[in-house]
Order: C-alpha cells, then structure tokens, then sequence
C-alpha cells in the first residue's frame, strides 16, 4: 500500500511539472493579490534556463573580465532598436495571447492600433481601471506599478531574505553616502517588473520632490534568480533617483531601476526639475522595452508594511499588485489599511 501511494504521488507530481512546464509556468512563486491564489510567474522556459547557468556561482567565480555584461549590454541595444521598428508591430498580438493580458485595461484596447511593439510596451491604463487606495487619505501610501513586490521593515531584512548582492545598501544604491544617512536602515519595498507589465510608474505618497539623481550603469536581468546571486544587480544597473517630500511619511526614496532589454528609464521632465507637488498615484515615469525593477525606501519607522504584504515576503514569496493598491500607512497615523 504504501509502494503504490508513494507512486500515484510521484505521478502526480510528475503530471503537474510537466503542465506548469507547457503552460510556462517556470518563473518565480507569487500569490495573486486579488484572488489569493498560488501561482509560477510565466516565462519563456529558455529565459529560465539561460538566467540559471548566466547566475549560478561558477559562472560568477568564471566571469571576471566582465565580458557577460558586455554581452547584455550589446543584447539590450540590439533589442531597443527592433523593437522600435515598425515590423516589431507583428509580435504583439501574439505576446498578449501567451500572457493573458487583458487589453480592456488599456487605451487603446485593440493591438492593431499599435505601430510599434515600443509603443505598445508603454501603453496606458484606462483611467477607471486603476482606482487609487484611499486617494484623499495622504496618510495611505500605495503600490507604485503592476508588479511582484516583496517588502521588509529594514533593510537589513531586506538583504537577509531577499537581496543577497555583497554590496546592496542605500548609499550605494543613489551613489551620495551623505545623504543616504536619511536612509539608515530603511523600510523597504521592492518591485519587479516582468515584460508582459504595464510599465509606466506612479508615486507611492503625495508630497513635493525635491531631489532628482540618474546614475549610468549596467543592464542586468532583474529575476529574483539575479537578485539572489553574489552579482550586485540593482547598484549596478542604470537607474533614476527621486525623493518625494511627504508630511506624513517623511523622505521617500523612489529609484527606478532599468533591466535587460530596458532602453530607458525615465521621469518626466517636470519632475526632474524638482520642487513640485505630485499626488498619490499620479504618474513619474516609465521604463522602455524589457524587465524592470524599482525600490521605495522610508525613513526608519515611518511606514507600517499591510500585513498581507509582509507575511508573504517573510516567506520568500512574491505578491502580484497592481498600481494603486495598498501599501501600508505612515506610522501614528492612527488608521488601518482595509
């Protein structure tokens, strides 16, 4: 009896790899916000393969004249400029069907008003399709694109369960270690974006800017294999670096961080200038063409994580939000999240 249980068990097994593997189901575990359920994020199965052997540790110990980053820089190039041509145009609709996204949520809807699959990377939310979390409380801070997010009360945690790069801190991360001190320790939320996302970003909190910085760099791939790896991915890669004045959250960090296939990462311009006042969930920017990441930090004690959102990152788990969604709330506030 137990030879035959441990067999129908072990074909089952067997049945569902073999079904997550034809549906792409190879990507990382994220729980879908919105229905709770459990799910592999879906990716191209010769990306998956490609990120284990570019990130395991021989190749890491191998690659020390830096000719991979070469390589992806030269690939992130190539791409940008196809994909900015006309012919591009022919992929999209299949792209939509092999990720399920639904066009409904955008404007235009329909893929053939696309003339390029640039255009079509960058496309826009219908303005009901994304309501904003408590939009009058400006005590409510929300999530800054549709994306997996991960967050953690320090930073320190942050790099215990998450970001295992050797150098990961916020001094590196804006390239200032004088004015990272705002950052000592910080609250931090991670959010990676995968191709098939809509990927304009929005502002966590309402406040001023008052700081801009953009920092040349690399364009690593942005996968949590990556993030996992010795290789420093997000204080490598080419970013931009915002800071948003709240009276309710203090100093909040925004870094926009480019990824393989990434062309550009960009805050619009009026922002850039600094010294403007930007509500809760109104646009900042947006990345073009591949994967992305951007990382929000508060000010040690400033934010309370929903408890939702930390009980899955403690885990190792990511959780699938769209922009707009609940964040947290700043600390003393008085107030919980629904």
């Amino acid at each position: 009896m137990f030879l035959t249980d441990w067999i129908n068990s072990a074909l089952d097994y067997g049945l569902a790899m073999v079904k997550l593997v034809q549906n792409r189901e190879v990507g990382w575990m994220t729980v879908d916000r919105k229905t709770g359920h459990y799910k592999r994020e879906q990716q191209p199965i010769l990306k998956k393969l490609k990120l284990l052997f570019l990130f395991s540790r021989p190749v890491e110990w191998v690659d020390r004249t830096h000719l991979l980053r070469l390589w992806m820089h030269d690939k992130t190039m190539k791409a940008g400029k196809e994909e900015g041509s006309t012919v591009s145009a022919n992929q999209i609709a299949s792209f939509v069907d092999f990720f399920h996204i639904n066009m409904a949520d955008f404007t235009p809807s329909d893929v053939k008003a696309y003339s390029t699959f640039e255009d079509f990377f960058v496309r826009k939310h219908t303005p009901a399709s994304r309501p904003i979390h408590a939009a009058s409380d400006p005590a409510s801070a929300v999530c800054v694109a549709d994306s997996r997010l991960v967050v953690y009360p320090t930073v320190s945690q942050a790099r215990a369960l998450w970001i295992k790069g050797k150098n990961f801190t916020i001094s590196n991360l804006i390239r200032d270690a004088d004015y990272a001190q705002l950052w000592d320790d910080a609250a931090v939320a991670s959010f990676r974006l995968s191709p098939q996302d809509y990927h304009r970003y929005h502002s966590p909190v309402s406040g001023t800017v008052t700081w801009f910085k953009q920092i040349p760099g690399e364009y690593y791939q942005v996968d949590p294999i990556c993030l996992q790896s010795d290789i420093d991915i997000l204080t490598e890669n080419a970013r931009c670096c915002v800071t948003i004045d709240s009276e309710q959250f203090g100093k909040v960090l925004f870094v926009a961080i480019g990824a393989t296939d990434v062309g550009t990462v960009e805050i619009h311009e009026h922002i850039r200038e600094g010294n403007v006042r930007i509500e809760k969930g109104e646009e900042i920017g947006l990345f073009q063409f591949g994967g992305s990441s951007i990382i929000v930090a508060f000010e040690k004690g400033r934010i309370e994580f929903d408890e939702d959102l930390l009980s899955v990152s403690r885990r190792q788990v990511m959780m699938a939000v769209e922009v707009g969604m609940s964040m947290g709330m700043a600390k003393g506030s008085g107030q919980k999240n629904s």
